[in-house]
């Protein structure tokens, strides 16, 4: 019989028993096999993160926009409202029904007003100018309820994508907006441009066609050729000016009028 004290059956205490806590057996993950499906499994986790957040991940409104974004990216969302003749707000679904928008729990588009509050991005549709409506006491221009109502019933609860360029001075996103009827895409503010409800944006700074400029100009000259839309009535627009106008007034024409008829009653006030 062997005493447990004996010299045969002595454990080796040499070593503490801490030794070997929480050791890592690195042997085990470098063996190929296990190190395959270990890098597998790290950057198939890194590049899902980096996929959800640069294509699935929701933008609530322009600030949340990356500078990077900007003439890379499309956001495809729905019209929740229109504001404008030239623009709207937009919720963004990205991915649209193949991530789960519209038919997966949690991934609506909420109805209500105050639920849409701070949650939609402004958009600005790029390289077209619609006549202004009446606000800030300024009267509407002529055609300007036409260009609204055809814009709200073309676009409006519909899901668009827009190219967008860049953010302007008002947070907006200025963007080239499709949307699909029926089998066919359509460049809204083309449409517009055909139907004679907007010009060209004519800015001294700041526009943005992209790559539709020239095509653009030629859609204005037509209609402006065919006398549609806004092309239509130069008599009607006359009036409107006021005797010793010129005919036509381009919104752009419009806008700077009116600024400058602001300035020069606040001069005469102060003079007063």
């Amino acid at each position: 019989m062997r005493w447990p004290w004996s010299d045969s059956e002595r454990k080796d205490t040499s070593r503490k028993w801490t030794d070997n806590l929480n050791s890592i057996d690195w042997e085990h993950f470098l063996e190929p096999r296990n190190a395959f499906f270990t890098g597998v499994g790290v950057f198939g986790t890194l590049g899902t993160i980096y996929f959800h957040k640069r294509f699935i991940r929701r933008i609530p409104s322009s600030g949340y926009i990356k500078p990077g974004f900007y003439r890379q990216r499309s956001l495809f969302g729905k019209v929740t409202s229109v504001g404008d003749g030239d623009n709207f707000r937009l919720f963004h679904t990205p991915g649209g029904r193949l991530t789960g928008w519209g038919w997966l729990p949690g991934r609506s588009v909420p109805t209500k007003r105050e639920d849409l509050s701070n949650r939609t991005i402004h958009v600005r549709i790029a390289g077209v100018d619609a006549p202004e409506l009446a606000h800030f006491g300024r009267p509407a221009q002529p055609h300007s309820e036409e260009a609204l109502a055809w814009l709200k019933s073309y676009i409006l609860n519909r899901r668009v994508r827009a190219y967008i360029y860049r953010r302007d001075q008002y947070d907006r996103v200025v963007a080239t907006v499709w949307v699909r009827h029926w089998l066919f895409r359509k460049d809204i503010g083309l449409e517009m441009l055909k139907r004679g409800l907007a010009t060209v944006y004519e800015a001294k700074f700041g526009s943005e066609f992209g790559e539709y400029e020239a095509k653009y100009r030629e859609a204005e000259k037509k209609a402006k050729k065919n006398k549609i839309g806004m092309w239509a009535e130069p008599s009607v627009i006359a009036r409107f000016l006021g005797k010793g106008s010129p005919a036509y007034e381009s919104p752009r024409d419009y806008k700077t009028r009116m600024q400058s008829s602001q300035k020069d009653l606040g001069t005469a006030e102060v003079k007063k």
